[in-house]
């Protein structure tokens, strides 16, 4: 399975991006996908989640601005009311099933906030 994310860029703190993740390959089942970021200097932190069925998780600090979708195999997070502590590498991440249960990773994407 691969996963490819793209959408980001630079924007202006209060603005909106949009980012991207498609999974392809020999997914079997697509039990959820999720994203994640690594601030400079920082941990991988958690960002939202969504499950195949559609069930959505986020982060305390993005609920309210940021929206997690799925269509097919293709992951959204549309962005808004971005911060500059927003600005990190967006990571996305797939969890299959087929003969077993595996974890994916994308090559991330960066998006800065400036201020």
């Amino acid at each position: 399975v691969q996963l490819q994310a793209s959408g980001g860029g630079l924007v202006q703190a209060g603005g909106s991006l949009t980012l991207s993740c498609t999974a392809s390959g020999t997914i079997g089942t697509l039990n959820g996908m999720a994203w994640y970021r690594q601030a400079p200097g920082k941990e991988r932190e958690w960002v939202a989640e969504i499950t195949g069925a559609g069930s959505t998780q986020y982060e305390n600090s993005v609920k309210g601005r940021f929206t997690i979708s799925l269509d097919k195999t293709t992951m959204y997070l549309q962005m808004n009311s971005l911060k500059p502590e927003d600005t990190a590498i967006y990571y996305c991440h797939a969890v299959t099933t087929l003969n077993g249960e595996y974890n994916w990773w994308g090559q991330g994407t960066l998006v800065t906030v400036s201020s």
